[in-house]
């Protein structure tokens, strides 16, 4: 088993060609026909990630969010990208990212939040081109309840779903949602989107302030379990999918890959 093999495999489950123009997608370090025996998955890399990889001797982590993100001009143990990058290589352990292109897959993130909660109709919010007229790919998803519930309620079911610490709503509890779209992570730069297609709560990661304002001015309501609880759920199912694909791999999702966000009080 090569790591190309694993990138043909993610290539069709979370194409990067429906990544956005900013992103970093694909194979970030290692080389491609390196050997596979462990795989971890995770939605970020962290130094405990890392760690985590290094004494499983994992070949391969499959991330999310793409490290590094952002250009880097020098690796030195000076910055911690610079040490999980060090350590990493050091470790001859691989990374793969799909992130944004695993968001608008056919049976990606946003696919798979809008399935969890039963909506019907489903289309994306924000259309790709695809060689597929029947599949649906492309940024966002929008569907309808098949009945419609207090917004309360629906938040409530969406903790549940996501397995949320806690969950952030905006807008009257006892709104009526039927029409809901969705958008997994930092997502906000989609409200006009959601608002356009006629939208009755935006289900994302996160939002910031003035844009909840701007929800709430719009009478949309917003449902927040956080960026990691929107997202983390469908890395633990990546695992799964990975060891149903290759069961010659062991493929674990990391446990220490956990939200840097508690509250209290």
């Amino acid at each position: 088993m090569t790591i190309t093999e694993i990138i043909e495999f993610m290539e069709r489950f979370a194409p990067t060609r429906l990544a956005e123009s900013w992103d970093n997608v694909g194979l970030l370090i290692g080389e491609h026909d390196a050997q596979v025996s462990r795989v971890l998955t995770c939605l970020t890399i962290t130094p405990q990630v890392v760690r985590e990889a290094v004494e499983q001797q994992v070949d391969l982590i499959v991330s999310h969010h793409p490290m590094p993100f952002q250009a880097v001009k020098k690796i030195t143990d000076s910055t911690t990208v610079g040490r999980m990058i060090l350590s990493l290589t050091g470790s001859q352990i691989a990374v793969y990212s799909p992130h944004t292109g695993f968001d608008s897959a056919a049976g990606g993130i946003n696919r798979q939040l809008a399935d969890a909660i039963e909506l019907t109709d489903i289309q994306t919010l924000i259309e790709t081109e695809t060689d597929d007229p029947a599949t649906i790919e492309g940024t966002g998803r929008i569907g309808r309840l098949p009945t419609a519930m207090p917004l309360d309620e629906l938040a409530r079911s969406v903790a549940k779903i996501v397995s949320a610490a806690h969950i952030d709503v905006v807008g009257d509890s006892e709104q009526q949602i039927e029409t809901v779209a969705i958008a997994c992570g930092a997502a906000d730069s989609l409200l006009d989107d959601a608002v356009a297609a006629g939208a009755d709560c935006l289900l994302l990661g996160e939002a910031r302030f003035h844009a909840c304002l701007e929800a709430q001015a719009q009478n949309v309501g917003l449902i927040m379990p956080g960026h990691y609880a929107s997202e983390r759920f469908a890395l633990v199912r990546l695992a799964e999918q990975l060891a149903e694909a290759f069961p010659e791999l062991t493929v674990t999702a990391a446990e220490s890959d956990v939200d840097p966000i508690r509250r209290f009080g």
